[in-house]
């Protein structure tokens, strides 16, 4: 299936509800390329299957999600234990097909008081999967306007909201150290190829840094998004290779990765 027909359907059932979501995850960065600020590119985006949305808890949401998704062909997969069980919506067969996963902020214990995980939620028909560190993804979103024009097949265009840059950015040291390899890798990946969309606009990411980001993190937040950036780019890593080597239409020197990264890092968390 065509990931962008797929795509489109997927925004044509969530439209009730789409000043809630939020795209973040691998599509946050593929919208991001279609932002009026974002710099052009040669090469394509790290492509993925899963479409991630993510939702504030504190905002109930009304009506039902499952049977609009259903009504435009999407089907619900649930696996793990927890209740209610993981979920995820799946348009077309599980090798080739797309998907959309329903995220909201796990706040305080991931343990339940009965000592189960709180690791999911019923909501509005849906089961959104909860999750630490996700609140700043939250945070100033920005507006991206899909359709024909951009290969989007909807009828006319359709404004979305996506993850801020920077959120997007900060999320991913945030949740580093518990990433797995591969995993970790495409995240640096993300954020590289992300500041190769704005770097034309650190002064705009160190004033987002400032005023808004920074402020909703906790001090211990704060502190682990400064520690993993100083160790991600210390040094060309076996990380920083490995991460590198994912693109396969572009050849990225690790030295130039590197010091694209620390540059724009020192420039937008310096006080």
């Amino acid at each position: 299936m065509n990931d962008l027909e797929a795509f489109a359907k997927l925004v044509q059932a969530l439209d009730p509800w789409r000043g809630q979501m939020i795209f973040i995850g691998g599509w946050a960065h593929r919208l991001h390329t279609l932002h009026p600020h974002a710099l052009k590119q040669t090469f394509e985006p790290v492509f993925t299957r899963d479409t991630d949305l993510a939702f504030a808890n504190r905002a109930p949401l009304e009506g039902n999600i499952k049977a609009a998704l259903e009504a435009h062909g999407f089907r619900e997969e649930f696996s793990g234990t927890s209740k209610p069980p993981a979920a995820h919506y799946t348009l077309g067969n599980e090798q080739n097909g797309f998907y959309a996963e329903f995220l909201t902020p796990l706040v305080g214990s991931p343990l339940k008081r009965n000592g189960e995980p709180d690791a999911t939620a019923a909501v509005a028909g849906i089961s959104a999967h909860k999750i630490a560190h996700l609140g700043v993804l939250l945070e100033d979103p920005w507006i991206v306007t899909v359709g024909p024009e951009v290969g989007v097949p909807l009828d006319k265009p359709v404004d979305l909201q996506v993850a801020n840059p920077l959120c997007f950015m900060v999320q991913k040291f945030l949740i580093l150290n518990d990433r797995a390899k591969k995993k970790r890798h495409q995240d640096l990946l993300y954020v590289h190829d992300t500041l190769m969309l704005f770097g034309h606009m650190l002064p705009h990411l160190k004033a987002t840094w400032g005023s808004i980001v920074k402020p909703r993190l906790t001090a211990r937040e704060v502190a682990t998004v400064e520690r993993e950036i100083q160790q991600a780019y210390f040094q060309v890593t076996a990380d920083i290779l490995a991460a590198t080597a994912i693109p396969q239409d572009r050849n990225l020197d690790p030295e130039e990765f590197l010091a694209t990264c620390k540059l724009s890092f020192r420039t937008i968390l310096t006080a």
